[in-house]
């Protein structure tokens, strides 16, 4: 699989240990490969290839002998970069690297991890709910160069598959916003919104309404994608539900006591927010989601590979445990009587 150190990736790597699974994983540089074992517990059957998206270095060897490859490493850049093929094309051609190889290499299926930025981004209506048979739209309003990036480099695995497969099967799963325990340091953006709310880093709070699923039951759906046989072929979402930064916060505050006394109170109006964007990047990329609210059903996910998402409010509150026992919450902060 690809991407082992990353947040998703180092979870698919511990369930697929978890069941008796030899695994290979993918790391940049062989730097990484301690990082990845401290993540694992002690004595994993696990071995690494060193590839990297960018070149074709290395993907031959990574696929060898290998059943089914899970892709799952994507580059998510700090900012957004200067021109959108910055980060859509090494997106797209990674994803085509990690199936040649897969391909080549006799592979029985892949999974590949693409993103609810496939699905339901881009578009005009969101007074409905989205499904497996929706795609973003690449010409919509406010579509981000992350999103589009998602939407075709998912796209050309597919034509890639039916095209140039030669036989191997293709799965993808399509995660909303993802939450759960901390493994290492890598982070996703939205468990960096968790740090920064119990950090206090986050004065206000915008009117943001995301989807969630927790990364246990992102990485076991990867696993069941792999195994079944009806998953040939299919998208499979993987949400939840929706939750508001508001009612996260609500719950930090509610939960934790004094380990969230720092988690702000006061929601700011979308005008606000509108008006701090014209001189803020971080303001900026979040005002085409004031007040947009994205529903994503699992259903397919739950019928065809019996998938059961745990509740939002349990991983939340583990995300931010983990987070204290990384050590990478300020601490709590007491005020003197």
């Amino acid at each position: 699989m690809t991407g082992g150190s990353g947040f998703v990736g180092a979870h698919c790597v511990r369930q697929l240990l978890s069941q008796g699974h030899q695994v290979r994983t993918t790391v940049r540089s062989p730097g990484r490969e301690e990082a990845v074992r401290a993540m694992m517990e002690p004595g994993a059957d696990l071995s690494f290839a060193v590839a990297d998206l960018t070149s074709d270095a290395g993907w031959a060897t990574a696929a060898a002998g290998c059943d089914a490859v899970l892709h799952v490493a994507s580059p998510f850049p700090g900012r957004a970069p200067k021109h959108p093929d910055q980060l859509i094309v090494p997106a797209r051609e990674g994803t085509l690297r990690v199936l040649r190889a897969a391909r080549d290499a006799g592979v029985r299926r892949a999974v590949l991890t693409s993103s609810f930025a496939a699905v339901g981004y881009g578009h005009r209506d969101y007074a409905r709910v989205f499904t497996e048979a929706d795609w973003s739209d690449p010409d919509g309003p406010s579509l981000i160069a992350y999103s589009r990036s998602k939407l075709i480099a998912e796209q050309a695995a597919w034509d890639f598959v039916d095209r140039s497969g030669g036989g191997m099967e293709l799965a993808v799963i399509n995660p909303v916003g993802i939450l759960g325990p901390v493994l290492g340091p890598d982070l996703s953006v939205y468990v960096e919104v968790i740090k920064q709310l119990l950090n206090g880093e986050l004065p206000v709070l915008p009117r943001l309404n995301w989807g969630m699923v927790d990364v246990r039951d992102v990485a076991d759906l990867h696993v069941r994608a792999m195994n079944e046989p009806a998953a040939a072929g299919e998208r499979f979402l993987a949400t939840a539900g929706t939750v508001s930064l508001p009612q996260i916060a609500s719950l930090l505050r509610a939960r934790l006591g004094s380990q969230a006394t720092r988690v702000p109170t006061r929601t700011v109006p979308d005008w606000a927010v509108r008006l701090c964007a014209r001189v803020s990047p971080r303001f900026a990329t979040v005002v085409p989601d004031l007040g947009v609210v994205r529903e994503a059903s699992s259903a397919k996910a739950r019928e065809v590979l019996s998938w059961q998402p745990r509740p939002i409010e349990d991983t939340i509150l583990d995300t931010a445990n983990s987070l204290a026992a990384l050590g990478l919450l300020r601490s709590a902060s007491h005020t003197t009587p």
